[in-house]
């Protein structure tokens, strides 16, 4: 009869199975952190806390101690936004005051890294003023009209504050008010 002529059996190589979309290793789903929202850390948006105040309710029972954060949030490229909120610690008052300063952003007009004209705002009792400045004079202000004028990315720009208002809350919606009302004349 015929000899059996035993031939060596080729290696196999492991085949992989293609994982399907979006599959942990295992197959299940992953966990998805921050269900439904936007992941707050890589939005383009810088945010500083201007003022923080622990502010006292009384009641019946005595009192009710909150604190409330003023933060303004920007993007350095005309995209300016201011919030107030309160919580009942201070990194859930910064983080409530955070997000409604995205909610609340303005538009600033910015020709050749400063602003088109001289302009006047009062809130309250705060007088701000703002002026136009030559490139290379720099961010002439102080308080809280420089640190908006920063956040809205303003190189050159000069601002008084007319008023004898200290009230950083005041002088910061005062300067909003100001960069609402700049226009830009139509070229012809």
């Amino acid at each position: 009869m015929a000899e059996e002529v035993k031939q060596p059996i080729p290696a196999v190589k492991p085949v992989s199975v293609a994982k399907p979309e979006g599959r942990n290793t295992d197959g299940f789903r992953p966990v998805r952190k921050g269900f439904g929202r936007k992941s707050e850390a890589n939005d383009g948006f810088d945010t500083k806390l201007l003022d923080l105040a622990r502010v006292t309710r009384v009641t019946g029972g005595g009192k009710r101690m909150s604190f409330r954060a003023v933060v303004i949030a920007g993007d350095k490229k005309s995209r300016i936004g201011i919030g107030i909120d309160k919580g009942k610690d201070v990194s859930q008052a910064i983080d409530k005051a955070t997000r409604r300063a995205k909610k609340n952003l303005i538009t600033v007009v910015i020709v050749n890294g400063t602003i088109p004209h001289q302009v006047e705002a009062k809130v309250g009792p705060a007088v701000i003023m703002l002026k136009p400045q030559s490139i290379g004079r720099g961010l002439v202000a102080g308080g809280a009209v420089r640190t908006i004028c920063e956040l809205a990315g303003i190189k050159n720009i000069s601002s008084k504050i007319l008023s004898g208002s200290k009230n950083k809350l005041n002088n910061a919606r005062a300067t909003m008010e100001a960069l609402k009302k700049l226009k830009v004349r139509p070229v012809k």
